[in-house]
């Protein structure tokens, strides 16, 4: 883990989220999303959502493949914000309906 600021200093504000959402992997994103309550899934999607073109427009400086590490961050944190956007936006609850059980799921690109 890292000792300092996880993000870039213009995402100070989100920085409180990224110990916990800023997560490498499809996988541990899920996993996340699944064992939080709505009151914490909510709390990342209000603080992200106005923030998402301004995140957006600096992840475009940076090559996919050679972002700096709170760059990489702050691209994981939106991922989270992705996996909660169904949730909040729709379902009202963390766990997807009639969908297959998480510990069935096979993620083929993280071997």
């Amino acid at each position: 883990m890292m000792s300092g600021p996880m993000l870039p200093s213009e995402f100070a504000d989100l920085e409180r989220f990224a110990p916990d959402w800023a997560l490498a992997r499809e996988s541990q994103r899920n996993a996340k999303r699944i064992s939080s309550d709505m009151s914490e899934i909510q709390a990342l999607y209000d603080a992200m959502f106005p923030r998402l073109r301004d995140v957006v427009d600096y992840l475009n400086r940076f090559p996919l493949e050679s972002m700096p590490p709170e760059a990489q961050n702050l691209l994981y944190l939106a991922y989270s914000m992705i996996e909660v956007s169904l949730p909040v936006e729709v379902l009202g609850q963390p766990n997807m309906p009639d969908s297959v059980e998480d510990g069935r799921l096979l993620y083929l690109h993280e071997r």
